[in-house]
């Protein structure tokens, strides 16, 4: 509960598309996790199923309280260590390094960075303030804002820069630009914004995550609707996200804006 959803969904989905078979573990009592604002991800498996596993990669996104849930389970806590121990690759992003890592130790000898609000827990002399710091077996990085720099960093790690080229490409730019309006609109609200996103199967999850993270972040109410018959959806990238409703429950309300995301090509 309140892992940074940006973050885990960005990350996996990059890993994803560069050919990484990626777990999402839930280090709750069930696969459901309702993410910081307020989005419902279902994990592939339990953590408790992942303790004897071997990785090659283990990230721990950001958010709160996630980071302190994740911080304080020991199943994780075992696995991470034994990440480190055997010099396999491991990462945290977001408030994960100053909040996780640390307590575990695993922050010894290395640069790291993280979110400008967990800056000053760092060390100072190992602190630093890029966007993605590689030190050693370790890569940390700052926020939502960097996620995909994050991701494509465990990308070039795990399978070279060419990898980083061919996922950069499908993913059109990565890098956020804010765009210029050419013939300007005043959109004046005399209540709280209203948004509706339609998604189904195979819906392009990194779409759909960032854009209700981002626009709850402004205080603008989103509703998730499923146009297929479950409010279960699996994205594009193998996700499962939970829709707040149905599309026929949500077509009796006015909505201010609805926005569309990719339907890809993964079907269920």
């Amino acid at each position: 509960m309140g892992t940074e959803e940006m973050e885990a969904v960005i990350l996996a989905g990059v890993l994803r598309r560069a050919g990484a078979d990626v777990t999402l573990a839930s280090v709750e009592d069930g696969l459901e996790i309702e993410a910081s604002y307020g989005t419902r991800i279902i994990a592939d498996k339990p953590i408790a199923a992942c303790a004897d596993q071997v990785f090659d990669l283990v990230a721990v996104p950001g958010g709160m309280p996630g980071s302190v849930r994740l911080r304080d389970n020991e199943i994780l806590q075992r696995i991470m260590v034994r990440q480190a121990e055997e010099k396999r690759l491991y990462g945290a992003i977001c408030a994960a390094p100053a909040v996780v890592l640390m307590p575990w130790g695993l922050h010894k000898g290395r640069k790291i960075t993280c979110h400008p609000s967990f800056i000053g827990d760092l060390p100072t002399f190992r602190a630093v303030e890029s966007n993605v710091q590689v030190s050693g077996e370790l890569t940390t990085s700052r926020g939502p804002g960097t996620a995909f720099q994050f991701a494509l960093s465990f990308v070039e790690q795990l399978f070279g820069p060419h990898a980083v080229e061919d996922v950069d490409s499908t993913l059109i730019d990565a890098a956020l630009e804010r765009s210029t309006e050419v013939n300007r609109v005043e959109w004046p609200f005399d209540h709280k914004p209203q948004v509706l996103i339609p998604i189904a199967n195979g819906s392009e999850e990194m779409e759909i995550i960032m854009l209700v993270d981002i626009l709850r972040r402004a205080n603008i109410n989103v509703v998730l609707a499923s146009v297929d018959e479950s409010t279960n959806i699996v994205g594009s990238q193998r996700m499962k996200i939970v829709a707040d409703k149905c599309i026929l429950d949500a077509s009796d309300s006015k909505y201010d804006l609805i926005i569309i995301p990719k339907l890809g090509f993964y079907r269920v």
